[in-house]
């Protein structure tokens, strides 16, 4: 909707001046002959355009739970009768999130001009992906949008979960490995010097240990510049080493063979291609073009490679858990879950099965990560600082003054 500043004059010569939002201008000089009066000027508001451009800066992100929510507000709508057009107008008028609302009113735009709504929302990739578009088309085509709404929203809601249990279980270790840096470097900036001069000044031959200790010190302190710029290098060689595509490839693999870490992106991943694929196929998508959904589901050029892999071979007439199989990537379980989902004609019911079962095993992971890393943390740090005192406190109760 825009808006427009009109004046216009009564059946008396009154002047009347005002802002009304409409499609476009036709609409308010029909408006304004409607009310009687007589239209002189209508022009598009400046005022609400600068105020339209203003919040862009306080856009937040659209992220999947605003998404989730959106589809059922839309599932519950058009489940109890209401046309999708006042769903979105009334749902754009109450959303927080200033990016998502002008979106949403640009789909009702195009939806009000005659637009499909999965052709409106396809125009908005960024926000709604493939799956969205996949799924709403479907539930157009087969007259039961509001159970696509639905399934679209325990879609986005699944993903949301299983997003914020992955992340936080790679967030715990960067922490971990911040914290003992932090520590490392307050001892060697301020503790250890202070000791330092202490030594100086008592003289005297320090134990072999504690002589150790404060050749690595110097070490460290003489070359700081030099591990600094090493490790700067070392970062933006990874990174642009990372943009290629023979180095994207090495590090997606190198991050699936990581110890733990590796398991759990795999988990989450098999977790997420089944619960999409089950959806999808509920939504009476084809198979193949579930296939080209969940390949851009990933950025890990490992999982992606055996997803188009696994289409190509179904394109070739092989069966989905045989070409599956001769992938070598996805586990034998989720493979003979889709032989007997095949043979039984219930594939979408075995994936949401199978989807819920590796949620459960990531869950699992994580808690034993977790659980590995709390006592690892703290027998690191107590390492560290048994070191330190005790080649700090050593020369205290063992070294002798010169002279002695």
């Amino acid at each position: 909707m825009k808006s427009f500043r009109y004046v216009a004059r009564d059946t008396s010569g009154g002047k009347k001046e005002g802002h009304m939002q409409a499609p476009s201008s036709n609409d308010v000089v029909n408006w304004l002959r409607e009310q009687g009066f007589t239209p002189i000027s209508i022009k598009e508001s400046a005022v609400k355009a600068a105020r339209q451009k203003k919040p862009k800066g306080r856009k937040k992100r659209i992220k999947s739970g605003e998404l989730a929510a959106l589809c059922w507000q839309l599932n519950t709508m058009t489940e109890g009768g209401i046309a999708i057009t006042s769903a979105l107008q009334a749902i754009s008028e109450d959303i927080e999130n200033l990016a998502l609302q002008q979106i949403l009113k640009q789909i009702l735009e195009k939806v009000e001009r005659g637009q499909t709504l999965s052709d409106s929302i396809g125009e908005f990739p960024k926000v709604f992906n493939q799956l969205a578009c996949a799924m709403i088309l479907a539930g157009e085509t087969s007259g039961n949008l509001p159970d696509a709404l639905r399934r679209l929203a325990e879609y986005f809601d699944n993903r949301d979960k299983l997003a914020k249990k992955v992340k936080g279980a790679m967030a715990y270790p960067i922490f971990v490995l911040s914290f003992i840096v932090i520590i490392v470097v307050f001892i060697m900036a301020f503790v250890v010097p202070r000791f330092r001069e202490m030594f100086d000044q008592i003289g005297g031959k320090l134990p072999a240990f504690t002589l150790a200790f404060m050749n690595f010190y110097d070490v460290l302190k003489n070359n700081v510049l030099y591990i600094i710029g090493f490790s700067v290098v070392l970062v933006i060689s990874t990174v642009f080493i990372s943009r290629t595509k023979k180095g994207h490839y090495f590090f997606s693999r190198l991050v699936l063979t990581l110890p733990m870490m590796g398991k759990i992106l795999s988990q989450a991943f098999v977790a997420t291609f089944c619960n999409t694929m089950g959806t999808l196929l509920a939504a009476g998508v084809s198979v193949l073009e579930v296939f080209d959904i969940v390949s851009t589901m990933s950025t890990n050029d490992v999982i992606k490679t055996a997803v188009i892999q696994t289409r190509e071979k179904i394109v070739g007439g092989s069966n989905l858990s045989l070409s599956m199989s001769q992938v070598g990537f996805f586990p034998n379980m989720v493979v003979k879950m889709m032989q007997v989902g095949e043979e039984s004609g219930s594939l979408p019911k075995v994936l949401e099965r199978t989807a819920m079962y590796y949620e459960r095993k990531v869950d699992s992971t994580i808690t034993t990560v977790m659980g590995l890393l709390e006592p690892l943390m703290i027998v690191v740090v107590g390492a560290i600082v048994l070191i330190v005192v005790l080649a700090l406190y050593l020369p205290i109760f063992s070294m002798t003054p010169e002279g002695g």
